[in-house]
């Protein structure tokens, strides 16, 4: 039972793949035109995702199409909060792919956060970006980040010491997404050292969806929130798991 001065947070991260289907590898090449045109499943895939997103607080979305063809011009954020219940929303476009699709970062929250801000994050290949929601007052306020890094290490560890720097001075903090790498490797540290983040307390493996055996989405927490629990569950049909939290925070912070 909570004690009366913190509240239980239930946090989501998902990479939602702009909605497609991806069930094996093979999917990449046999289905790789539902990544660029509207036809498929990607609604009925949407509905399952917001089924799964309203049991939740707050949810941090990666590869959601900000209204390009391949999701016939839908704001898949938007269409989410709509269908989930969300009263606030926000999302970050930041890649465009063959002027047909694109993708962006996305936050849903039940609560008001005080400000969102946008930012993008260097790389040697640009398009990607951060998502920060701030909620309460003052220093001691929580601060959600969702970010989708890259591929290579060397751009996964300047967008890393970025996002270091923005959430330095945040004592309780949260950072979710798709991190592209598993949490001890030698770029992550940076957060660690220079946050208040801590490392998981477990190994929760995301990808690939059908046989998950790499643990590479995460929601990383400073050391003054406590986990409660940890779990993947299926975001409909993506190629990754969704990544669920529950965490106690104080309650000054969400003031």
């Amino acid at each position: 039972m909570n004690s009366p001065r913190t509240r239980t947070l239930r946090l989501l991260t998902a990479n939602i793949q702009a909605g497609s289907s991806t069930r094996r590898y093979s999917d990449y090449v046999t289905r790789s035109w539902s990544h660029a045109l509207p036809a498929g499943r990607k609604r009925s895939s949407l509905d399952a995702i917001a089924t799964l997103a309203r049991e939740h607080d707050i949810v941090g979305l990666q590869e959601a199409d900000p209204g390009s063809l391949r999701s016939g011009f839908t704001n898949q954020t938007h269409y989410l909060a709509q269908r989930a219940g969300f009263n606030y929303w926000s999302h970050q476009p930041n890649r465009r792919m063959g002027g047909v699709a694109s993708s962006a970062n996305g936050l849903l929250s039940k609560l008001e956060p005080v400000e969102v801000q946008d930012h993008a994050l260097p790389g040697r290949i640009g398009g990607r970006g951060v998502l920060l929601a701030k909620f309460g007052d003052g220093a001691d306020g929580l601060a959600v980040a969702v970010a989708h890094l890259s591929l290579g290490a060397g751009s996964r560890m300047s967008q890393l010491g970025f996002i270091a720097e923005l959430l330095s001075d945040h004592p309780n903090a949260v950072l979710m997404g798709d991190f592209n790498c598993l949490a001890e490797r030698p770029e992550m540290q940076v957060l660690y050292q220079k946050t208040r983040l801590q490392p998981p307390g477990c190994i929760v493996p995301t990808f690939p969806s059908w046989r998950p055996d790499r643990a590479i989405d995460h929601i990383l927490v400073s050391s003054g929130l406590q986990t409660r629990t940890v779990e993947a569950v299926p975001a409909a049909f993506s190629d990754h798991l969704a990544l669920a939290m529950a965490i106690d925070v104080p309650a000054d912070a969400l003031r």
